[in-house]
């Protein structure tokens, strides 16, 4: 009987490996069109967008679409959880009673010896008040801010003064930043020319220099210091200039300088957003504008500065241009402005370059540095001085520029040589050539006064 039973259990045991046998070797097929089956079901949904929903949960989010104009209320969504962004960045910043404080703890925590007249505080120390001043200047007192501000002295110790100056800094660029994000309708990180507007108009009240200004003059003073940010930040006249372009240049720190309210004159003279230097430019225009029509014609143009532009190059001006009725308006008239006043500035330098690239080529050629030079020429005809000839003043100008090409000048050529505003007034002003030509005796003259001026001391 045991054997019977032991056989009849070893008997089951072979069929079932034998059928376990088979049904793997049967498997290879099923398994190919099982997956062929899965395949073409799980493409089928793929496809529909049946399995959409849990494959985007894996996604993070990278884009949000901006409302539409008239999506009034996403609009008013979004403009109201920005402001309360700001709100919040803008409570994070140091107020003056923070301010005073860290320079109290600054103060009370230098460590001798002074260098020369400034307190001086070591690493340790500027640590201890780091962990006293708050969690709002925990980001101002790091090794790395510290490493920053380390030169020269033989204790390693970094200037409380320049140490504070810093901190001041840092605060005045982001109170700022704010600031003028609160002006960026589109909330992309970039002002438009309304934008611009709005905010220099508001903030014409809180410089004590521009006190005297009538309110009907706003729009032009306005319309005067956007132009300058428009100019030189935007070359490529995309109509925006990004937030951190304003703040890393100089433009807004002179219109800033603008709250202080014993300015010198000279500052003010120098300074483009200035009541002086605005009522001067607008002046200027006013005096040009002969028929009183509030544009300028060409014959107009023609008398600016020392009345000295060639006609061929005043041609091209209005060729190139936005003129309306072939007469240029006050905005266009401020760029002109701009270009003259700053040869040296590549985007000065950018104006004047297309206005001589007459073929749109991307490069001076020997052709037309000579257009432009016949007429300096014919200017010193008629005022009878002895005609320069062409060739000498070529060769002067490619000695100077030095091309990658001998035979073309590149608008980074001229920037790159630093003589953009010499070889640029050499061929478009007969005063600028008369100067260069005259350059020696000019420098000996202003030589020669300053000599009589030390002898004229006591």
């Amino acid at each position: 009987m045991a054997n019977e039973k032991t056989t009849h259990w070893s008997d089951i045991l072979k069929r079932r490996l034998a059928n376990s046998t088979s049904k793997d070797e049967r498997s290879e097929d099923e398994k190919k069109a099982e997956e062929t089956e899965l395949f073409t079901q799980y493409y089928s949904e793929w496809k529909a967008g049946g399995n959409k929903d849990s494959s985007l949960k894996k996604i993070p989010r990278f884009y949000y679409r901006l409302p539409a104009e008239d999506e009034v209320l996403l609009q008013k969504l979004r403009e109201e959880s920005r402001a309360v962004f700001l709100q919040r960045k803008s409570r994070e910043l140091l107020d003056n009673e923070e301010l005073q404080n860290l320079w109290f703890l600054l103060d009370k925590h230098q460590v001798p010896p002074m260098s020369g007249e400034e307190a001086m505080i070591s690493y340790e120390a500027y640590l201890k008040v780091g962990e006293k001043a708050g969690p709002k200047c925990k980001q101002f007192f790091t090794a790395r801010v510290y490493g920053k501000l380390l030169h020269s002295d033989p204790y390693g110790r970094i200037s409380i003064m320049q140490f504070f100056n810093y901190v001041m800094r840092k605060v005045w660029l982001h109170q700022t930043r704010i600031g003028l994000s609160l002006y960026d309708v589109a909330g992309q990180g970039y002002l438009r020319e309304s934008d611009l507007e709005n905010y220099i108009l508001e903030l014409i009240p809180t410089l004590p220099q521009l006190d005297g200004l009538e309110k009907s003059f706003y729009s032009f003073y306005v319309c005067t210091a956007v132009r300058k940010f428009f100019f030189f930040l935007d070359p490529l006249r995309t109509g925006k200039i990004k937030i951190q372009d304003i703040l890393a240049c100089s433009f807004l720190d002179d219109l800033l300088e603008l709250r202080d309210e014993e300015l010198s004159k000279e500052s003010q003279e120098s300074n483009w957003f200035s009541a002086p230097s605005a009522l001067r430019v607008y002046g200027q225009y006013l005096n040009l504008d002969k028929d009183h029509n509030g544009m300028l014609s060409k014959e107009e143009l023609s008398r600016y500065g020392t009345a000295t532009l060639t006609a061929v190059f005043l041609d091209r001006v209005y060729q190139e241009c936005l003129t309306y009725d072939g007469e240029m308006d006050y905005k266009t008239y401020l760029d002109f402005v701009l270009a003259l006043e700053n040869r040296k500035e590549p985007a000065a330098l950018q104006y004047i370059f297309k206005l001589l690239d007459m073929e749109n080529q991307g490069y001076l050629n020997v052709f037309s540095l000579n257009y432009f030079f016949r007429a300096i020429q014919e200017q010193m005809k008629i005022h009878g001085q002895e005609v320069v000839s062409f060739q000498d003043v070529k060769d002067e100008i490619f000695d100077m520029v030095k091309p990658k090409d001998p035979y073309k000048i590149t608008l980074q050529d001229l920037v790159n040589s630093c003589q953009g505003d010499t070889v640029t007034s050499i061929l478009i002003d007969l005063n600028g050539f008369w100067s260069y030509e005259n350059r020696e005796v000019l420098v000996a003259n202003d030589n020669d006064s300053n000599s009589a001026l030390d002898l004229d001391d006591p």
